[in-house]
Protein backbone atom coordinates (compact mmCIF):
# COMPACT_ATOMS: atom_id res chain seq x y z
CA UNK A 1 0.00 0.00 0.00
CA UNK A 2 1.54 3.50 -0.68
CA UNK A 3 1.48 6.52 1.52
CA UNK A 4 -0.88 9.31 1.03
CA UNK A 5 1.50 11.65 0.81
CA UNK A 6 3.43 10.24 -2.20
CA UNK A 7 -0.16 11.13 -4.29
CA UNK A 8 -1.26 14.35 -2.30
CA UNK A 9 -0.42 16.83 -5.42
CA UNK A 10 -0.70 20.36 -3.08
CA UNK A 11 0.88 23.52 -2.70
CA UNK A 12 0.27 27.00 -0.20
CA UNK A 13 2.50 29.55 -1.30
CA UNK A 14 2.46 33.68 -1.01
CA UNK A 15 4.09 36.70 -2.04
CA UNK A 16 7.27 38.06 -0.61
CA UNK A 17 6.91 41.58 -1.28
CA UNK A 18 3.90 43.85 -2.70
CA UNK A 19 2.67 43.17 -5.97
CA UNK A 20 2.14 46.50 -7.73
CA UNK A 21 -1.15 46.11 -10.02
CA UNK A 22 -1.69 49.44 -12.42
CA UNK A 23 -5.00 50.26 -13.05
CA UNK A 24 -7.13 48.81 -15.33
CA UNK A 25 -4.32 45.77 -16.09
CA UNK A 26 -4.90 42.32 -15.81
CA UNK A 27 -1.61 41.16 -13.63
CA UNK A 28 -0.36 37.70 -12.87
CA UNK A 29 0.45 37.94 -9.16
CA UNK A 30 4.17 36.85 -8.38
CA UNK A 31 3.28 34.27 -5.94
CA UNK A 32 6.99 33.15 -5.52
CA UNK A 33 7.36 31.54 -1.95
CA UNK A 34 5.85 27.87 -1.30
CA UNK A 35 4.93 27.04 2.52
CA UNK A 36 4.23 24.00 1.20
CA UNK A 37 4.71 22.49 -2.38
CA UNK A 38 4.07 18.53 -2.22
CA UNK A 39 6.33 17.39 -5.05
CA UNK A 40 7.20 20.56 -6.59
CA UNK A 41 4.16 21.06 -9.16
CA UNK A 42 3.69 25.12 -7.95
CA UNK A 43 6.66 27.01 -10.19
CA UNK A 44 7.56 30.18 -8.01
CA UNK A 45 9.48 31.20 -11.16
CA UNK A 46 6.65 31.17 -13.55
CA UNK A 47 3.86 31.90 -10.67
CA UNK A 48 1.45 29.10 -11.45
CA UNK A 49 0.26 25.47 -10.89
CA UNK A 50 0.84 22.78 -13.40
CA UNK A 51 -1.44 19.64 -12.87
CA UNK A 52 0.79 16.50 -12.49
CA UNK A 53 -2.21 14.25 -13.46
CA UNK A 54 -5.86 14.57 -14.81
CA UNK A 55 -8.09 15.30 -11.56
CA UNK A 56 -10.17 17.25 -9.77
CA UNK A 57 -8.46 19.89 -7.97
CA UNK A 58 -9.79 22.40 -5.20
CA UNK A 59 -8.44 25.88 -5.43
CA UNK A 60 -7.89 29.38 -3.38
CA UNK A 61 -6.57 32.73 -2.91
CA UNK A 62 -6.38 35.64 -0.30
CA UNK A 63 -5.40 38.74 -1.83
CA UNK A 64 -5.06 41.65 1.03
CA UNK A 65 -5.18 45.47 -0.44
CA UNK A 66 -2.74 47.63 0.33
CA UNK A 67 -2.92 51.55 -0.61
CA UNK A 68 -0.82 53.62 -3.27
CA UNK A 69 -2.67 56.80 -3.66
CA UNK A 70 -6.22 57.06 -1.83
CA UNK A 71 -8.25 53.98 -1.01
CA UNK A 72 -10.33 54.55 -3.93
CA UNK A 73 -9.11 51.44 -5.44
CA UNK A 74 -11.66 48.25 -6.23
CA UNK A 75 -9.54 45.52 -6.23
CA UNK A 76 -10.87 42.39 -8.53
CA UNK A 77 -9.19 39.16 -8.62
CA UNK A 78 -9.50 35.57 -11.09
CA UNK A 79 -7.79 32.74 -11.82
CA UNK A 80 -6.79 31.58 -15.37
CA UNK A 81 -6.70 28.22 -17.07
CA UNK A 82 -3.14 27.87 -19.05
CA UNK A 83 -3.05 31.00 -19.12
CA UNK A 84 -5.88 33.08 -21.15
CA UNK A 85 -9.45 31.14 -19.89
CA UNK A 86 -10.90 32.51 -16.79
CA UNK A 87 -11.46 29.54 -14.58
CA UNK A 88 -15.38 29.66 -13.77
CA UNK A 89 -16.35 30.71 -10.27
CA UNK A 90 -12.70 32.28 -9.78
CA UNK A 91 -13.97 36.36 -10.71
CA UNK A 92 -14.43 38.75 -8.04
CA UNK A 93 -14.30 42.12 -7.01
CA UNK A 94 -14.43 44.01 -3.81
CA UNK A 95 -16.70 47.43 -4.95
CA UNK A 96 -17.20 48.58 -1.10
CA UNK A 97 -14.70 51.39 -0.04
CA UNK A 98 -10.88 49.73 1.26
CA UNK A 99 -9.16 49.95 4.03
CA UNK A 100 -5.46 49.22 3.45
CA UNK A 101 -3.54 45.81 4.95
CA UNK A 102 -7.48 44.88 6.02
CA UNK A 103 -9.13 44.39 2.77
CA UNK A 104 -9.25 40.77 1.32
CA UNK A 105 -10.82 39.48 -1.47
CA UNK A 106 -11.33 35.22 -1.27
CA UNK A 107 -11.71 33.09 -4.11
CA UNK A 108 -12.49 29.14 -4.54
CA UNK A 109 -13.27 26.79 -6.57
CA UNK A 110 -13.19 23.00 -7.82
CA UNK A 111 -11.71 22.43 -11.44
CA UNK A 112 -11.72 19.47 -13.53
CA UNK A 113 -7.59 19.88 -15.67
CA UNK A 114 -5.80 17.49 -17.45
CA UNK A 115 -2.35 16.52 -17.05
CA UNK A 116 -0.05 19.64 -17.94
CA UNK A 117 -2.83 22.76 -17.73
CA UNK A 118 -1.68 25.54 -15.72
CA UNK A 119 -3.61 27.76 -13.30
CA UNK A 120 -2.14 31.19 -12.07
CA UNK A 121 -3.34 33.92 -9.85
CA UNK A 122 -4.21 37.57 -11.07
CA UNK A 123 -5.52 40.89 -9.75
CA UNK A 124 -6.90 43.55 -11.38
CA UNK A 125 -7.26 47.62 -9.68
CA UNK A 126 -10.22 49.96 -10.97
CA UNK A 127 -11.11 53.50 -9.84
CA UNK A 128 -7.03 54.21 -8.84
CA UNK A 129 -4.25 51.68 -8.98
CA UNK A 130 -2.59 49.46 -5.46
CA UNK A 131 -0.73 46.34 -4.25
CA UNK A 132 -1.83 43.07 -3.71
CA UNK A 133 0.17 43.26 0.08
CA UNK A 134 3.16 40.97 0.52
CA UNK A 135 2.62 37.75 2.94
CA UNK A 136 -0.70 37.57 3.12
CA UNK A 137 -1.75 37.48 -0.80
CA UNK A 138 -1.84 33.57 -0.87
CA UNK A 139 -2.71 30.90 -3.50
CA UNK A 140 -2.85 27.39 -2.84
CA UNK A 141 -4.79 24.10 -4.51
CA UNK A 142 -5.04 20.38 -3.67
CA UNK A 143 -6.04 17.33 -5.92
CA UNK A 144 -9.40 15.80 -3.99
CA UNK A 145 -10.00 13.36 -7.11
Amino acid sequence: MSSPSRHCRAFKAFTDHDNYVGLDAWTTIAINVTEYNDQGFFDTAANRFTAPVAGTYLFGASLLYKVNNTTASRMRARMLLNGSSVIKGTLGEVSGAHQSLATALTLTTLVPLSAGNTVELQGYFREDDGYFAADHTTFWGVKVG
